[in-house]
């Protein structure tokens, strides 16, 4: 099967990283914020749950969300390019859905000719001097099951649509109709590999590439 709207989470699928689990080193709080972000993408907690509780331990200002951004770019997953281009080359529609901090995820869709508008994230909000000031608490992303609202807001009748993530908030996608493929490449999830329609562990994305077109 072949797909023409193809959406991939961001982190530990294109980026190596957590992102804010290394917001969370800069201040010196990694090993609890990274228990809380494993735990909901497990599925072992509610996303919600965790969500305002770890940015609020945190409170990254915009030199860590520029910082942030940088450190996406240079821990991207190998063959990521590779796929885009591929993709891009094939007129595929491609969005990236996170629940991952949206500033600090544009850079790297810029890098991978992604525009803007198919960035889906979790706005954060700064005063003039560049300090915290919250994040959207609006965002279907900040909750679980935002995803799927997501998917459903850009799904269209009778086209067919693929999500690629790591996480159990990738298998969402389902909900909206998405052939979900889990990412192993970084982190391997047994509820991912147990639930998604099909699963990869190889460390390249490229290797999604044979079941997406």
């Amino acid at each position: 099967m072949s797909f023409e709207i193809i959406c991939f989470d961001c982190d530990s699928t294109l980026s190596r990283i957590e992102g804010i689990d290394e917001l969370a080193r800069d201040c010196g709080m990694f090993a609890q914020v990274a228990s809380l972000t494993d735990a909901a993408m497990n599925g072992e907690i509610a996303l919600e749950e965790v969500y305002a509780k770890r940015l609020s331990l945190i409170k990254p200002d915009q030199s860590a969300i520029d910082r942030l951004a940088a450190l996406y770019i240079s821990e991207m997953v190998e063959g990521v390019e590779e796929t885009f281009a591929r993709l891009q080359a094939e007129h595929k529609q491609i969005h990236i859905i996170s629940g991952g901090l949206r500033q600090a995820i544009l850079p790297l869709a810029a890098k991978l000719s992604v525009p803007e508008h198919r960035v889906h994230a979790v706005d954060v909000f700064f005063d003039r001097q560049g300090h915290y000031q919250g994040f959207d608490v609006q965002s279907p992303l900040a909750s679980n099951g935002g995803k799927a609202i997501i998917c459903q807001q850009i799904y269209k009748p009778d086209v067919t649509m693929a999500m690629v993530g790591d996480g159990k908030t990738d298998l969402e996608a389902k909900q909206a109709g998405a052939y979900v493929i889990g990412f192993g490449g970084v982190v391997r999830r047994e509820l991912v590999e147990t639930h998604a329609d099909y699963y990869v562990a190889e460390v390249s994305l490229t290797a999604v590439l044979p079941k997406l077109l």
